[in-house]
């Protein structure tokens, strides 16, 4: 509820200071060469990115609710019930058990990953495969508090979630399906921003929130698509830079591997891969030490893009709404589970991290996910509207061609966007 409350009260700030700027820019005159040039901004960066965007909002609704889905359709893996003896005070199995247990069930495998949901520490799901950086991967779920098989969790290669996952964030084009929705991204910003520029101009002899009826269809969805574009304003910028920021991801996690990581682990540059390794559980326990207060989020093993070939990576967490999100990694040596470096994540994976959540409102409870989903459906409006004004353009144009002069000599004339009806 804190989190709704801070969200809230931001977009109320940023609201309220937007609709001063409006009053006072309705109050300033624009010349018609700057009318123009806005307008052609507005025009084209919209043209440009609205298909994409429309794809993006309605793939990204069921992806607010992805958990919800996911086991209404079954996907999910719960942990079974303890016996009521144990519920109260659950143990912990050793982590070197919950890996054996994985294994037994594909011993050719090695493992990859090992990791936890925040709501569900129950469970530990193991990814496992041919080789470290194997993308035919296996997925298994291991109690927690038993280290007993309890599942595979279905991964890539069909269902409607994935559908919406690939088509809302690579396109099924791998970084540069990402890259490209991250382009469109910016052409979002650019429309919004000269949008709001746009604005003021319309409003200048309209009351704010005026939605014109009984004239034509186009005026009412022309108002209705400046309505809604200036109500969502503040939930679009964000939601459109977190998404921009959400596509570069892979670029910024090269990066990092190249500069803090290659930092973590000069010291064991030309070394050989560990042939035995240290116990995972006390490599665990060593990095919970070494980060009093925090929790286990994952662990990266030897070899993987996240560890170094001499290194478990330990990423703790913690436990608040906010700080569940940011990780801090910790290396430990994998011959003597030892810890040899921990640090924070450089700003721009730490802004990376925090535009995930934001980008889907699923941090804040079953409330924020509905006004996550409400103002999406509000911005599929003002997507479709705008991109039915401009193909609605030439029939519009073509009989205010034709009216006579002096007809209605106290009409006023129309203002720019309602002449271009450019999308948002």
């Amino acid at each position: 509820m804190r989190i709704i409350l801070i969200i809230s009260t931001v977009v109320a700030f940023v609201n309220e200071n937007y609709y001063y700027l409006v009053s006072s820019a309705i109050r300033l005159p624009m010349s018609p060469a700057h009318l123009r040039r806005w307008s052609w901004i507005h025009k084209w960066s919209s043209l440009v990115c609205t298909v994409f965007m429309l794809l993006l909002c309605l793939t990204g609704l069921p992806l607010i609710y992805h958990h919800e889905i996911g086991h209404l359709l079954g996907n999910d893996i719960e942990a079974p019930p303890l016996p009521a003896a144990l519920a109260a005070d659950p143990p912990r199995a050793d982590l070197d058990r919950v890996i054996a247990a994985a294994r037994a069930r594909y011993p050719d495998k090695i493992m990859m990953y090992m990791s936890q949901e925040a709501d569900e520490p129950a469970l530990w799901f193991l990814t496992m495969g041919s080789r470290p950086d194997d993308p035919d991967f296996k997925s298994i779920a291991i109690d927690a508090r038993t280290a007993q098989f309890v599942g595979e969790p279905p991964i890539e290669g069909g269902g409607f979630m994935q559908l919406m996952f690939h088509l809302h964030v690579d396109l099924f084009a791998g970084i540069w399906g990402k890259l490209f929705l991250g382009a469109m991204g910016l052409l979002l910003l650019a429309a919004i921003g000269s949008g709001v520029v746009l604005y003021a101009p319309f409003m200048r002899k309209l009351d704010f929130g005026t939605v014109r009826h009984g004239r034509t269809a186009r005026l009412t969805w022309l108002d209705l698509h400046n309505l809604l574009g200036i109500v969502t304003l503040a939930w679009a910028l964000v939601v459109g830079a977190t998404g921009v920021v959400n596509t570069l991801a892979d670029v910024l996690l090269k990066v990092w591997q190249a500069t803090e990581i290659a930092e973590m682990t000069k010291p064991y540059a030309g070394q050989g891969v560990a042939a035995v390794r240290a116990p995972v559980d006390a490599a665990v326990k060593n990095a919970e030490r070494a980060a009093p207060g925090m929790r286990v989020g994952f662990v990266a093993f030897p070899g993987t893009p996240f560890a170094s070939p001499h290194h478990y990576g330990v990423y703790m967490h913690g436990d608040a709404a906010l700080t569940s999100r940011l990780y801090q990694p910790v290396l430990v040596d994998a011959r003597t589970a030892r810890v040899t470096d921990r640090r924070e994540l450089p700003w721009y994976l730490t802004t990376l991290l925090l535009s995930q959540p934001l980008h889907f409102g699923d941090y804040g409870g079953a409330a924020l996910k509905l006004v996550w989903a409400l103002l999406d459906l509000a911005t599929i409006v003002v997507l479709g509207s705008g991109l039915y004004l401009w193909l609605r353009r030439g029939r519009a144009t073509r009989p205010a061609a034709q009216t006579p002069a002096g007809r209605d000599a106290h009409a006023r004339p129309a203002p720019a966007l309602a002449r271009e009806g450019e999308p948002r």
